[in-house]
């Protein structure tokens, strides 16, 4: 754990504060409508699908596929410079939302679309875990 990390940041505010909790605690959490049981991302205080305001945070499953994703070969922020070439990943959880992350684990040609992968963790300062995803092992 590097508390000199110089990358941007997540800043948890009051509706994703339990997302930044789960991720700390290497769990994966999304909110879940108690009403119509539409699962979503990023978090809102409202259902998307049914503008319920009752809601659950659940624990997801943190498999899913490779939605999308392309390779960074320039340098747009001198944070990343060493990491050049990077992905950067929309991956469709089991749930149904996507998250834009990094995949992790294998060579930047390996990722292809529909490619399983599950989360992984990086813990990247002492209050902050981001999650990422790597091929599934099977």
């Amino acid at each position: 754990m590097t508390s000199d990390y110089a990358k941007p940041l997540p800043r948890p505010n009051r509706l994703s504060q339990p997302f930044w909790d789960g991720t700390k605690r290497h769990e994966l959490l999304l909110q879940k409508c108690n009403d119509c049981g539409h699962v979503w991302f990023p978090p809102s205080q409202r259902c998307p699908k049914c503008l319920s305001t009752e809601y659950e945070w659940s624990k997801a499953s943190g498999r899913g596929k490779v939605w999308s994703w392309i390779v960074m070969w320039q340098r747009y922020f001198p944070a990343f410079e060493a990491d050049i070439p990077y992905n950067v990943a929309y991956v469709e959880l089991e749930e149904g939302p996507r998250l834009m992350t990094n995949i992790v684990g294998c060579d930047n040609d390996a990722i292809h679309c529909d490619m399983a992968v599950e989360v992984v963790f990086e813990d990247v300062t002492s209050e902050i875990s981001l999650p990422k995803f790597c091929p599934l092992s099977s």
